[in-house]
């Protein structure tokens, strides 16, 4: 097979593991909800990049990458530096695409797109989502850019080694963020766990929901609901609340109040889905032969 071809390939298998491992962490398919805008900003990424030639390849594609994932962290919706850094390789997968189409790529720069773009993603979104002072998420954003640009020159210094082939780099770029994506899940489940005790706690949800809705592999089946897919829209509640419980932590007073209302809201949804699940195994079992 050739690198064009390869490239190709990869670009189409990185977008369905990313979409496979997004749905397993987020139980949704939130990734694709506006995946024109990382798609789009990352095809103009390449042709930039493609047409400007203003320096070695990996800093223009680590710089425009980027600025591309800034802008659509601004102009999308809110989430964690684990799916920035999948938007971010959705980004760089759809920058080598444009390269590939002009001759110009291999699979080394597919690679360092990747590579950039999984990494512009991740330190644009925590900086965001961590930073308050603009001047410092300003310097989180330059920071970003170097580990970038750093990122990108990663398979070309890989490739000096005679024993490791292009075709090896980019496979391996290819795994590497849904893997990190499934490791993210897995690192989150005691946070989780341990903010649905709290809620417990509190009276929101049963304890016996605790950990079907916070186990990794538990909270994909039934988890003794009688609906198993109003138990996965419950869990999708409980992760939410979670997530906004530790953001609420680092936030403004005014956008922690904000936040405060969504919890509210959360919890009652969540009581509410848990009300009418009771009340649905309570009939079922009445209605069960004896």
């Amino acid at each position: 097979m050739s690198d064009p071809v390869l490239a190709f390939v990869l670009v189409a298998a990185l977008l369905a593991a990313l979409t496979l491992a997004s749905w397993f962490k987020n139980l949704d398919s939130s990734l694709w909800r506006d995946a024109h805008i990382p798609l789009i900003a990352g095809a103009i990424c390449g042709v930039l990049v493609q047409f400007a030639g203003f320096a070695p390849f990996p800093v223009s594609i680590g710089v425009v990458i980027t600025l591309a994932a800034l802008y659509v962290r601004l102009t999308g919706h809110e989430n964690d530096p684990s799916d920035g850094m999948a938007i971010g390789a959705m980004i760089g997968a759809a920058a080598s695409i444009p390269l590939t189409i002009a001759g110009s790529s291999d699979l080394l720069r597919f690679s360092a797109c990747v590579l950039a773009g999984a990494i512009a993603g991740y330190g644009i979104t925590f900086g965001l989502t961590n930073v308050r002072h603009p001047l410092r998420q300003a310097l989180v954003d330059a920071m970003t850019a170097a580990a970038a640009v750093g990122g990108a020159w990663l398979p070309f210094l890989a490739s000096r080694n005679p024993r490791i082939t292009g075709s090896q780099i980019a496979l391996a770029s290819t795994a590497l963020v849904p893997f990190l994506l499934l490791v993210t899940v897995f690192r989150q489940w005691p946070i989780i766990r341990a903010e649905l005790r709290d809620e417990a706690t509190l009276g929101v949800i049963d304890w016996m929901d605790v950990e079907p809705s916070a186990h990794p592999f538990r909270r994909l089946g039934r988890g003794g609901w009688y609906n198993p897919g109003a138990h996965r829209e419950f869990v999708r509640a409980a992760s939410r609340i979670a997530r906004r419980k530790r953001q609420q932590r680092s936030r403004p007073e005014e956008i922690a109040r904000l936040y405060q209302l969504e919890i509210i809201k959360l919890r009652s949804e969540m009581q509410a889905m848990s009300a009418i699940d009771r009340r649905m195994r309570a009939a079922a079992t009445v209605m069960a032969p004896s």
